[in-house]
Parts: C-alpha cells; sequence; structure tokens
C-alpha cells in the first residue's frame, strides 16, 4: 500500500468501511462455527476475530487509528445478535429501550468520529507517543494495548445489555425507567460536550492557546468522557433490571471503563494541555475534573 500521506480522504473512507466490512464477514463467520455455544461467549469470540481483521488493517496502513470507530461500532451488532438469541420471554419494551438507546449513541458517536477524522495521514497522538517509545516492539503493543484490551473493555460493558436483551422473568420496573433516564441523558450529555467543544475549535480568530470554558465545559473538564462513562452505567442498569443475580459480572464493564477514563485518558489528555497551554493549569484549579460541579470561588 501507498504512503498513508498520499491516499485521498475518499479512499481512506472506502478503506474504513471495507475493514469494517470484513470484520463483520469474519465475526459473523466466526459465530456460524460455534453453534450450540452460549450467545455471550459465542459473541465474545466474535469479537476477538473481529478485532484481529481491523488490526491487519491497521498493520497494512501503518496506522493503529484504524481501530478507533470499533469502540462504537462493535456494541449495536452484539445487541442485534443476542436480541435473536434470546429464550424470547425478555419484556420487547426493555429490549427496544437497551438496544435502542446503544444504537443512538453508537451512531452518533460514530457520526462523531467520522467528521472529525482526517484520513490516512492522522493517527491518535497517543498512538504516535506509543510508537515512539516502543520501537520495533510497537505492533505487539499496539494489538495488544490499542486493539485487544478496548475491546475487552468494550465486550464487558455490553454485558449488562446482553443481560437485558436476554434475561427472562422480570417485568419492567423502576429501574427501567432510571436506566432509560441515566442512558439518555449520557447521550444528551456527550453530545452537548462534543458540539460546544467543536465549535469552540473551529472558531475564527480565537487566541492561541485559548482553553475551552465555555457550556459544559465549565463545570467539567471532561463533560463528553463523563458522558461516555455514564452511558455504560446506564448500560448495567438495564441488566441490573433484568437480571440483579449477575450483579458481579455487569459491574466489570462500566468500572474498568470508568478506571481506564480517570487515572489513563484523563491524566493523559491534562498533561498534553498543561504542556501546550499554560492557562490551562487555571482550569485544572476552579473545574471539576470530569463529574460537572459548580466552578469553585473566584473562578
Amino acid at each position: 500500500m501507498s504512503s498513508s500521506s498520499t491516499v485521498s480522504l475518499g479512499r481512506a473512507r472506502a478503506l474504513i468501511l471495507v475493514a469494517y466490512v470484513v470484520a463483520t464477514v469474519v465475526g459473523y463467520a466466526t459465530l456460524r462455527l460455534l453453534p450450540g455455544h452460549d450467545p455471550l461467549w459465542a459473541a465474545w469470540w466474535a469479537d476477538c476475530a473481529a478485532t484481529v481483521a481491523v488490526f491487519v488493517f491497521s498493520y497494512v496502513s501503518t496506522n493503529s487509528s484504524f481501530y478507533d470507530a470499533y469502540w462504537s461500532v462493535a456494541p449495536p451488532l452484539l445487541g442485534a445478535y443476542w436480541w435473536f438469541e434470546g429464550d424470547g420471554t425478555a419484556p420487547v419494551v426493555r429490549k427496544a429501550l437497551a438496544l435502542g438507546l446503544c444504537t443512538l449513541w453508537a451512531v452518533r458517536l460514530t457520526y462523531n468520529w467520522y467528521r472529525g477524522w482526517t484520513g490516512l495521514d492522522h493517527e491518535d497522538w497517543r498512538y504516535v507517543a506509543i510508537r515512539e517509545k516502543t520501537g520495533k516492539l510497537y505492533w505487539i503493543v499496539s494489538f495488544l494495548g490499542i486493539h485487544a484490551f478496548p475491546t475487552f473493555q468494550v465486550f464487558a460493558g455490553c454485558v449488562g445489555l446482553y443481560v437485558a436483551l436476554t434475561a427472562g422473568g422480570r417485568p419492567l420496573s423502576w429501574l427501567d425507567g432510571v436506566a432509560t433516564v441515566v442512558t439518555l441523558g449520557a447521550i444528551v450529555i456527550e453530545t452537548v460536550a462534543d458540539e460546544q467543544l467543536r465549535a469552540f475549535v473551529l472558531r475564527p480568530g480565537k487566541p492561541a492557546g485559548s482553553v475551552m470554558r465555555e457550556g459544559l465545559w465549565s463545570i467539567s473538564r471532561h463533560p463528553n468522557y463523563f458522558g461516555e462513562m455514564s452511558f455504560w452505567w446506564g448500560m448495567f442498569l438495564f441488566g441490573l433490571a433484568a437480571d440483579p443475580s449477575r450483579l458481579g459480572i455487569m459491574l466489570v464493564g462500566p468500572l474498568a471503563i470508568t478506571i481506564m477514563f480517570f487515572f489513563v485518558s484523563v491524566p493523559l489528555m491534562e498533561a498534553r494541555q498543561l504542556e501546550r497551554k499554560p492557562a490551562f493549569a487555571d482550569h485544572v484549579r476552579t473545574t471539576s475534573m470530569i463529574i460537572p460541579w459548580f466552578p469553585k470561588r473566584g473562578a
């Protein structure tokens, strides 16, 4: 393949589409090879196979950002499989709410990635930093850390969705209402935060090094991350409403995602912001890190 910098945006988008179609076909073929298996574990192996397929495209293109959209593309596909593999006794309203909101979240987040992606000349700055540190070991690290581990996190986060779509016997309850409010609220928060940030980034004439401190960004340094974490807790609540006996396995995903944002993603992002924008230090001093809250006095 030619250098990524010489590939047009249109061709790059076509390659991304081909990669995800291939990954979907590979995942489906894996499911066909596992007849009679528990739907949760069959989906896990299909998810792993699809991840390997995307990794091949990342490796061939020398760009690990081929994987970036997988975070939002995989969940509704997993959910669609589980919908049809359930025992048929789960309340249809719960299933429709859980999968419908998951699909809404996925379409919105994938579109947000799509319109911000500039082509194969773009690779997430964190991947570039990892490449510089790991050298010849980069592609092993990329497979394990950039592809496989996020797949595990997202799949674990989807266990609540799996339970909501397959567990029967428990009628709709107030907890389904709470799950709906939390999940829909998370999507709204993430959408508003992303739109506000996009408008700020594209604003002409803003001073160099200026920091986004408007709208939701005035009460949280990372409201988009707050929305993302809240979405996964919403999926957990749908599963809890369906079958509270599976509390332990459903907690793994949202906890892992929350820990990742608090202790990995946010510290990396903030270190970069502090390095590039000295004014960000004042934002750190006066504004809540993730959970929206009133600015400190003197802000």
